[in-house]
């Protein structure tokens, strides 16, 4: 994939590296990364765009003691590389010294990492992008009702990148994705509304058709017609496998190890207590076969293992790089997002929730009616006390059974009672980096008409 280069990454790495610690650094970390792709929109039949991205960048971390800088760059010749390096040394000699930062010791090192190809479809050409995303937007056109297709796109995007560290660390990783999606309208009485449906994937072949993607947005919409306002109430809410990994977003954000060092985490306290119903499972899993979030290594090349974030219900651990576990006197756990010419964030790989024994449907049934929840918009966290709310759209269920749409609802309660009674269904998709199934919820404050 790497063209026009006379050095490979790795010697660049190596002589970037090597020309901080010339220049009095006392550590350094890098990273080159690579990307190219394409992708196609279409309207009416027609192909709207075409574009295609070629990228190269470098960044750059040096340290001297206690201090740290970061540059980053696009240009890899000779000369930019000298004059980053440049920079970066000079930026480090001058900053606060911060006492957490650092690189990792080379004893705490992944050991035998190994070169992670993730690799899925081959190049997809521009013209094959545009049959599919034409495909999927005539057969949303097609389900009766369907006024417009809003936006329809296909793409196919290949990345690569090399990291390394003066403590000795070393990897490469690269990896392709290929994604189809579209958005359909529909109006009735004066009212529109649109749904939607979309794929990202390693393999075009594990996702369904391009007819299937465009059916499934418009039949999706033309069910959201007529959508009334459900009346202000306390009532079981389930959110739909679409909308459901928000939660997990939540709890990830409230056991990230800086909110939790800042203090600014509702479960700062809570290490090692029953957060969730005995039997739930929240597990990492950063060696998913062509998972869309794998990785052999964290953010600062330490190792990574299948891990329950909560284990039967219980708290286990903080999401950890080196930095907030020096801060909270702790151990880093292989949590760390990416650094390597940046300090690092913290991040998981694959995380999902382990499903439930029952059926969406089945869960409805047994609490008769409430609110099946399909559509978020801008929910709101107070991550001191955990209150939630959202704008939400969806389906009045009774009996079990869908009665009509509903839109204009706001949701609302405390993610700590709101985990503690969380009963996942039965629908789990390995789909992203971050899936749940649907997920039932009593007891639900809605703010309507």
């Amino acid at each position: 994939m790497m063209t026009g280069f006379n050095v490979s990454p790795p010697e660049l790495l190596a002589g970037l590296l090597d020309n901080c610690l010339k220049a009095g650094a006392s550590a350094a970390d890098a990273r080159i990364g690579v990307a190219d792709g394409v992708s196609v929109s279409v309207r009416e039949g027609r192909l709207e765009s075409i574009e295609r991205e070629e990228s190269a960048s470098v960044a750059l971390r040096c340290f001297f003691g206690q201090r740290q800088a970061h540059v980053s760059g696009a240009d890899l010749s000779p000369a930019g590389l000298k004059a980053l390096t440049e920079r970066c040394v000079a930026m480090a000699r001058v900053v606060p010294e911060d006492k957490y930062c650092g690189l990792p010791s080379p004893d705490q090192l992944a050991s035998g990492v190994l070169d992670l190809d993730l690799s899925g479809e081959p190049e997809v050409a521009a013209d094959v992008l545009e049959r599919e995303a034409l495909a999927a937007e005539a057969a949303a056109l097609a389900v009766p009702g369907i006024k417009t297709v809003a936006g329809c796109g296909a793409s196919w995007n290949r990345s690569e990148r090399w990291v390394a560290a003066t403590n000795g660390f070393r990897a490469w990783k690269t990896g392709t994705s290929t994604s189809l999606g579209l958005s359909a309208v529909a109006e009735k009485d004066g009212q529109m509304e649109r749904d939607y449906d979309s794929w990202s994937v390693r393999h075009s072949k594990d996702r369904p058709s391009a007819e299937e993607i465009g059916k499934t947005a418009g039949e999706r919409t033309i069910a959201r017609l007529g959508a009334r306002k459900a009346g202000t109430q306390k009532a079981a809410v389930i959110f739909d496998r679409r909308v459901s990994d928000s939660l997990l977003g939540a709890l990830l954000g409230a056991i990230s190890g800086p909110s939790v060092a800042r203090g600014v985490s509702f479960l700062k306290d809570r290490m090692g207590e029953q957060v969730f119903a005995k039997g739930i499972y929240l597990t990492d899993d950063p060696h998913r076969p062509l998972g869309m979030g794998s990785r052999s290594h964290d953010g600062e090349g330490l190792a990574v293992s299948e891990a329950h974030l909560i284990e039967d219900g219980r708290l286990t651990r903080w999401l950890l790089n080196t930095p907030t576990a020096r801060q909270l006197g702790l151990a880093p756990n292989g949590f760390a997002g990416l650094g390597f010419g940046d300090p690092p964030g913290v991040s998981t790989s694959n995380v999902y929730l382990r499903p439930g024994t029952q059926s969406p449907g089945a869960l409805a049934k047994s609490v008769g009616k409430g609110l099946l929840i399909t559509d978020m918009f801008g929910p709101s966290i107070n991550p001191n006390n955990g209150d939630y709310s959202v704008g939400v759209a969806g389906f009045w269920f009774e009996d079990g059974e869908i009665a009509y749409p509903v839109s204009e609802v706001t949701v609302a309660g405390d993610l700590a009672s709101m985990f503690a009674r969380l009963v996942p269904a039965s629908d789990l998709e390995l789909r992203s980096t971050r899936d749940a199934p649907s997920i039932l919820i009593e007891d639900m404050n809605l703010a309507g008409s």
